[in-house]
Parts: structure tokens; C-alpha cells; sequence
């Protein structure tokens, strides 16, 4: 039997808060067009998805051409965030979560991302907190279909050798959810990010954790390590 351990976090919304960056890097974007920039409970609402289908669902008005101008701008707002003084304020880490992550890689728990940030993006934010040494697999649109596409956890499962019972994914979104759903995997939600925990529940979550104690509980749980 396979009972290799797989833990998928998100990262925007579930292990960093970065709604702050993202929306002053999509509002550089919009104005840099010369288009009103969206306001942020809007922009949070498509955190997660790949940059040019998080920016259609903002202005589904716009052409191909339009869309790809606003995501090089947005990225070129966002690389230059990532070099001022403050850019570890801008994205920190949600307390506790850097303990439960090393405490999960400590107990031989197998952990990846599945993010819709680039590759570049996540090395950058894992590497800025000192995470990256405790994630085996990084998928991101770089190199699978972005959520709510199953992509991204199927080919984590490949690479670590993890059953599909033997993995949980764990996000903030309805895109994360369905995106575990898709793949047949357990989805996990967490109630400090950015869609509420009703959409989270009705996208597939198995749970919702409001801190990061009860999500340690349900990860045991959705692991078969309590009985």
C-alpha cells in the first residue's frame, strides 16, 4: 500500500498574506494602460488564478493583446515591489505558518505548492521566508495548467509517488477546492484568506479551518494520522 504523505499548500491567501502587492502591482498595471484600476476586494477575488485569467475575469471586455500588456505590466510592478526595503511587510506569512510547515516536513510529511504565481514568483516568496528547503514539488503555471485545473496536483503526485488518498490539498479559494476535487484529492480550506469559507464549502472543501492549530488537527485527520 502507498502511504507516502502529500501536503499541497496554496500560497497567496494561505501561506502568505499578499493581497496588499498584488493589488498595488495590478493597480500599476490598469493605470499604466490608462484604465481605472480595480479595487482590491475585486482583485481578491481572482487570487489564485493565472495572471492573464485572473486579468480576463477583471475586464472579460478585453482582447487577447490588451490582456498580455496589463499581465507584463503587472509582472514588471511586481519585480520592482520585490526589491524595496519593505518587500518581506508587503508578503508576509500568516502566523504559525512557518512552524506547521516545519513541523510537517519534520515528521516526514511530503510538501508542495500549487500556486497561480509564476515559478520565478513562488522561488522568490519561498526563498524571502526561508521555506523553500522544506517543499519537494513547486507546481505552478509555469509548468501545468492553472486552477481550477487538476494539472498541478496530479503531476505533484507523479513526482513525490503520492496516492490520491494519501494527499490533501490545502487553499483559500473556490479555485483551490475545485481544483483538489478535480484531481480526487482532499481539499482543505482556510478561513484567513480571501474567498469566504461558504464558497469554500460549497467548491469541495471537506473543511474549513479558522486558525492554524485546527488546520494542523485536519491535516492529521485528512492523512489517516489519528485514528
Amino acid at each position: 500500500m502507498n502511504s507516502v504523505h502529500l501536503v499541497l499548500f496554496d500560497c497567496d491567501g494561505t501561506l502568505v498574506d499578499s493581497q496588499h502587492v498584488i493589488h498595488a502591482a495590478m493597480a500599476a498595471a490598469f493605470t499604466g494602460q490608462g484604465l481605472d484600476a480595480p479595487p482590491r476586494e475585486v482583485v481578491r477575488t481572482v487570487v489564485g488564478l493565472q495572471l492573464d485569467t485572473a486579468i480576463a475575469r477583471l475586464v472579460p471586455e478585453l482582447d487577447a493583446a490588451s490582456v498580455g500588456l496589463l499581465a507584463q505590466g503587472y509582472k514588471t510592478a511586481f519585480a520592482a515591489m520585490r526589491e524595496e526595503p519593505d518587500a518581506v511587510s508587503r508578503e508576509p506569512l500568516y502566523d504559525g505558518m512557518a512552524d506547521l510547515v516545519a513541523r510537517l516536513a519534520g515528521d516526514g510529511v511530503l510538501l508542495g505548492v500549487a500556486t497561480g504565481k509564476s515559478m520565478r514568483g513562488l522561488r522568490n516568496t519561498l526563498a524571502m521566508h526561508g521555506l523553500e528547503r522544506h517543499f519537494v514539488t513547486l507546481q505552478t503555471p509555469d509548468n501545468a495548467p492553472g486552477k481550477p485545473h487538476p494539472g498541478m496536483v496530479l503531476q505533484a503526485m507523479a513526482e513525490t509517488g503520492a496516492a490520491p488518498q494519501a494527499t490533501v490539498v490545502i487553499g483559500d479559494t473556490s479555485f483551490d477546492m475545485e481544483m483538489a476535487r478535480n484531481a480526487g484529492v482532499t481539499a482543505l480550506g482556510v478561513a484567513w484568506g480571501y474567498h469566504p469559507p461558504e464558497d469554500l464549502m460549497a467548491a469541495g472543501a471537506g473543511a474549513v479551518a479558522g486558525d492554524v492549530a485546527a488546520l494542523a488537527a485536519l491535516i492529521d485527520n485528512g492523512l489517516g494520522r489519528i485514528p
